[in-house]
C-alpha cells in the first residue's frame, strides 16, 4: 500500500494533461488555435504547472478569469499569450498592461478607457471584445453602430479577437446556441462590412468542440474541462461524442485510524449511522474543508484496495469514516483513493457530483488549496 507523507493529496498526471490538450487540437485542426482554459488554478489542478505542461505540448494562448491569475503565470515565467476574460477593474488595470496580460473587454466605456491608457503611453493596446449574444451575462451588446463607433473613437485600441459565450451548449433540446450563433454571425458580418476584422472569432468552449459542433469553432476555441479529462453528457439529439480525453487527476488521503465497532454504534455527528452488525470503520484524514461535498454523507464511497468502500455517517470538517469490513486488510498510514481509479474500480468528478446534486466542475474546483498536490 502506497504511504505519502500528506494527510490528502491529489496526484496531476503531465502526460494526461498534454494528451488531451493534442487530442483537442488534433480534432479540431491546424487551422483552429486552441486556448486553453486554465482558471480557477486550472480547476484545482495547479494552473502554474499545468500551464508548463501545456506550453511545452505547443499552447500559444492560456485563458484566465482575472488578472492575479494571469501575474501568477506571468511570475512564473509563462510566455504564451494570456487572455483574461472576466476582469478590467480599475484596480486591475495597471498591473494588466504591466504584465503583458490580454483583456477582455465588455463594456463601451472599457474600450475608451482602455484607450485613453495606451494613448497616455503612446502606444496601442491589444483586446479582445465580448459579446452578450444572449447568455445575459458579461458583454457588450450586439449593436453595430454603436460598437463601430466606439471602436473609431479609440486608434490606440487594436480589437484582436470578438468572442462570446454559450448559455445552453449541452443542451440540444433548446434552440438557444443557434440563436446565439446566428446574433453573432450577424455582428461578425456587419463589422467586416466596416473593414474590422478581428483575427481571432472565438465562441467555443469544450461540448461544443467535443460534439463536434464544427460552425461554432472559428479559429479559436477555449476548452477547459476537456483539458483535465472531462466531457459533460448533452441533453437531447447531437451529433455522436467526437472528443475522448481520460481524467488527468486523482484524488487520495491518508488513513488515520482503523478499529472495530460492535452492533449499535453510533457513527459522526448526530449518530447519521448506526452499525447493523459488528463492523470495520476507518477514519480517513479528509473532509469537507478538503472538498469532499458533505452531501455524501451516508451515501458517498472511495476505493481502498481497488474495493469501494461506503461513506459512514456525516462527512466531517477534517474527517470522513468509510466502512472497511469486506475490504482487503488496511491499517492507519495507508492511502484510499478520493476521485480517480485503483484496479478496476474507479469514482470520477460526474459520479461524485451526481450523489451530491452538484456539477462536475464544482468537484474539481471544490477540492482545497491545503490538498497538496504531487505532479508525476
Amino acid at each position: 500500500m502506497e504511504r505519502l507523507p500528506y494527510r490528502s493529496w491529489v496526484e496531476v498526471s503531465r502526460q494526461q494533461l498534454g494528451d488531451n490538450f493534442t487530442a483537442i487540437q488534433k480534432l479540431v485542426g491546424a487551422a483552429v488555435e486552441v486556448m486553453p482554459v486554465v482558471k480557477a488554478d486550472a480547476y484545482r489542478h495547479g494552473a502554474v504547472e499545468v500551464s508548463r505542461v501545456l506550453e511545452q505540448r505547443g499552447a500559444n494562448w492560456l485563458a484566465v478569469s482575472n488578472t492575479e491569475e494571469g501575474v501568477t503565470l506571468r511570475d512564473a515565467g509563462i510566455r504564451a499569450r494570456i487572455l483574461v476574460m472576466a476582469d478590467f477593474l480599475p484596480f486591475t488595470r495597471e498591473a494588466m498592461l504591466a504584465y503583458e496580460l490580454t483583456p477582455v473587454l465588455h463594456s463601451l466605456d472599457e474600450i475608451a478607457e482602455l484607450n485613453r491608457l495606451a494613448a497616455s503611453r503612446s502606444v496601442r493596446y491589444r483586446c479582445h471584445l465580448k459579446v452578450d449574444s444572449g447568455m445575459g451575462r458579461l458583454g457588450v451588446a450586439p449593436d453595430i453602430e454603436s460598437i463601430f463607433g466606439a471602436l473609431k473613437d479609440a486608434p490606440n485600441v487594436e480589437l484582436e479577437g470578438l468572442m462570446t459565450h454559450f448559455a445552453s451548449a449541452a443542451n440540444y433540446q433548446s434552440d438557444q446556441t443557434e440563436r446565439q450563433i446566428a446574433t453573432f454571425d450577424t455582428l461578425v458580418a456587419a463589422l467586416e462590412e466596416t473593414g474590422i476584422r478581428p483575427p481571432f472569432i472565438h465562441m467555443s468552449s469544450t461540448i461544443p468542440i467535443a460534439y463536434g459542433r464544427t460552425k461554432a469553432w472559428r479559429g479559436m476555441v477555449r476548452p477547459g474541462h476537456a483539458i483535465y479529462g472531462y466531457v459533460s453528457r448533452v441533453r437531447g439529439s447531437s451529433q455522436s461524442r467526437m472528443l475522448h480525453v481520460k481524467p488527468a487527476l486523482r484524488w487520495r488521503a491518508t488513513v488515520l485510524q482503523v478499529k472495530d465497532v460492535p452492533e449499535g454504534t453510533l457513527i459522526g455527528y448526530g449518530g447519521m449511522f448506526r452499525a447493523p452488525a459488528p463492523m470495520r470503520i476507518a477514519i480517513l484524514a479528509a473532509g469537507y474543508a478538503d472538498g469532499i461535498p458533505h452531501r455524501l454523507s451516508n451515501r458517498g464511497r472511495v476505493i481502498v484496495n481497488g474495493q469501494f468502500a461506503p461513506i459512514l455517517g456525516a462527512v466531517s470538517m477534517d474527517l470522513t469514516t468509510i466502512d472497511v469490513t469486506q475490504c482487503p486488510a488496511i491499517r492507519a498510514g495507508d492511502a484510499v483513493t478520493l476521485l480517480g481509479s485503483e484496479g478496476e474500480a474507479t469514482i470520477d468528478a460526474q459520479e461524485i457530483a451526481k450523489l451530491a446534486g452538484t456539477i462536475s466542475y464544482s468537484v474539481l474546483c471544490g477540492i482545497h488549496a491545503r490538498v497538496k498536490r504531487v505532479y508525476l
